[in-house]
């Protein structure tokens, strides 16, 4: 078996075609690859898109099971003035709004659909802050597969809504935030028969991991000291470390960057958890206006405290009012972003301000979503 899906408590090993969300244990899932000999392949499909030149390490199925924009192949952008506005000689930006959705989602998403569609899955869905809905309806469509989407009312950006709607997701708005939203998704994956694609189901975390080795790949395999990513269901948290260890175990790198986990002050449970050592974790009612981190109760909190303890990686928070000063900076810059990735930014320069992250080192922040996604932030 050279691709199986186990446990991370109890290592209980489980079939790549059995939909599984939790063990038994109650852990959660991820996926394991036995081998891995060369980062890339380069045949096919691979040629296109950013996450299935990966394909092996991934999801090894044939080409004309996939379902594709295809995706990824995202820039990494360099400027001087956002270097000095954090305080860091040298600052990387990986932009995941240059997606075909306008955000990280669709990585996800292509691994996430085709194996459902591959299932023989007719009914898929998800709750969403909205990135998540847009990418889904997309490639729900592409798939031919009826997608219904779970959105807390009023608490997503119209243009992302817009998006779902147009690719002709049922929509269902829900009373109350995202972790709502969640539990209602949850019900119907049980009561209706849906094939749940939030991060909580492993593939989506396979086709997001492809974010880190692409990004090392664009720098010759000489990778940064630390990755900065913004916090709220902590997908990209547990996707990235995964990315990391598997990359170094294979040989592909010889250090291991650290991870900075960013959060909005007002949706901050990972951060909280962060300051008691992991010892104690509390959801929250979160009221952030960085509306894609808007999550209260993030469902991969055990995968995510992993990473930090793994990478010895770092967890902080940013206010409303930094969010939207970094992007600002991000956006006169003329790269641009949505707010919940611009915490970033401003989680970064707090970091090099109380010396955790020092000025000499090099550091990769990774942009979510795209300007348009969400363009006003007050």
């Amino acid at each position: 078996m050279l691709s199986f899906q186990s446990c991370i408590r109890c290592f209980q090993k489980y079939d790549l075609n059995q939909i599984i969300y939790r063990c038994e244990c109650g852990g959660l899932i991820e996926i394991k690859h036995s081998v891995f000999p060369s980062p890339l392949g380069g045949e096919g499909l691979g040629v296109r898109s950013g996450v299935w030149r990966f394909k092996d390490y991934v999801l090894p199925i044939p080409d004309s099971e996939i379902v594709s924009h295809p995706e990824g192949f995202t820039r990494v952008y360099e400027r001087e003035s956002l270097s000095r506005w954090a305080g860091v000689d040298k600052l990387l930006f990986k932009h995941e709004g240059e997606n075909p959705t306008g955000s990280f989602k669709d990585r996800g998403m292509t691994v996430a659909v085709t194996q459902a569609k591959r299932l023989g899955q007719k009914l898929i869905g998800c709750a969403s802050t909205g990135n998540t809905s847009a990418s889904l309806a997309s490639y729900g469509a592409q798939a031919g597969l009826k997608t219904v989407i779970f959105l807390p009312e009023g608490k997503v950006a119209p243009s992302k809504i817009a998006q779902a709607i147009a690719y002709g997701a049922e929509t269902r708005m829900i009373e109350g935030d995202f972790d709502t939203a969640m539990a209602k998704v949850l019900e119907a994956s049980h009561d209706e028969g849906l094939y749940l694609v939030n991060s909580i189901n492993p593939f989506r975390l396979e086709g997001q991991k492809t974010i880190m080795w692409e990004l090392f790949e664009q720098l010759d395999w000489q990778v940064p000291d630390w990755i900065v990513v913004p916090g709220g269901n902590l997908g990209n948290t547990s996707a990235f470390g995964k990315a990391i260890l598997e990359a170094y175990e294979a040989g592909w790198i010889t250090k291991k960057p650290r991870i900075a986990v960013i959060q909005a002050e007002r949706a901050n449970p990972f951060y909280q958890s962060f300051l008691s050592g992991f010892e104690d974790f509390a959801p929250m009612h979160p009221d952030t206006r960085a509306s894609a981190i808007n999550i209260g109760n993030p469902v991969n909190f055990e995968k995510a405290k992993r990473v930090i303890s793994d990478l010895n990686g770092r967890v902080e928070q940013a206010t409303d009012a930094e969010i939207k000063e970094a992007k600002i900076q991000i956006d006169h810059s003329g790269i641009g972003c949505e707010p919940s990735s611009a915490a970033t930014l401003a989680g970064l320069q707090k970091l090099v301000a109380q010396k955790f992250v020092r000025p000499d080192e090099v550091v990769a922040c990774v942009l979510t979503g795209n300007v348009l996604k969400d363009p006003v932030m007050s």
